[in-house]
């Protein structure tokens, strides 16, 4: 299997790439997914995603969904970009809103399971496919997320790792959002340790090799 490979573009040089026919598709699929499994976690009801368990802490206290505080979030963390001299991709911009679109839609399409397996079964099946769309959406080379481009701005100013930068805004957003009453349980251990493993099988799966031609 081939490692996967960052080619460190800006964003003007990830547009003009090429392939945007086929990256494009998958950049909006993966997009679209991972909306869709952050509300099959939320629904299973036995804990978030970090960033997840402090979107529901503040949509306890706004007149607004889940999927508006996750847009809200999105775009306010991608304001910090601005003096961070981060600069967004395509993927970037689309990720703050479709994510939360979807997940409003899942949230309304699904029902809480009652029994504990399926609740259970609905928290697997939302990271697995989690790390899939996240793989999808990485591979195109289209710009990160808002949330992990702040981990990587404050890298390249600090000189301290995207690991420790990102988990120590992880933990932060963690202990605020359950303090607001966002749901942290198993699903927000098993995220942890589950998700990093699992973008690492699927990412030279769905990486697009911007090489090759069209």
């Amino acid at each position: 299997m081939a490692e996967y490979t960052d080619p460190g573009l800006t964003s003007r040089e990830q547009l003009r790439a090429g392939q945007l026919g086929r990256r494009i598709p998958q950049l909006l699929i993966g997009l679209f997914l991972f909306g869709w499994s952050m509300a099959m976690m939320v629904e299973s009801d036995l804990g978030l995603m970090p960033w997840d368990v402090f979107h529901q802490g503040v949509a306890n206290y706004l007149p607004l969904t889940f999927g508006q505080v996750v847009i809200l979030v999105g775009a306010l963390v991608l304001l910090l970009w601005i003096p961070l001299r981060q600069w967004p991709g395509l993927g970037t911009i689309l990720n703050v809103v479709l994510i939360g679109l979807a997940a409003d839609l899942g949230l309304k399409l699904m029902a809480q399971p009652e029994p504990l397996w399926a609740q259970l079964l609905l928290l697997a099946g939302g990271i697995v496919l989690n790390g899939i769309a996240g793989a999808l959406y990485i591979g195109v080379h289209l710009g990160t997320g808002p949330r992990d481009g702040l981990s990587m701005a404050l890298n390249r100013i600090t000189g301290r790792s995207v690991r420790l930068l990102r988990t120590a805004v992880e933990v932060i957003v963690l202990v605020v959002g359950f303090l607001l009453g966002g749901t942290v349980g198993i699903g927000t251990v098993l995220y942890a340790v589950g998700v990093g493993p699992l973008l690492q099988l699927f990412l030279p799966i769905a990486q697009i090799d911007l090489t090759a031609s069209e």
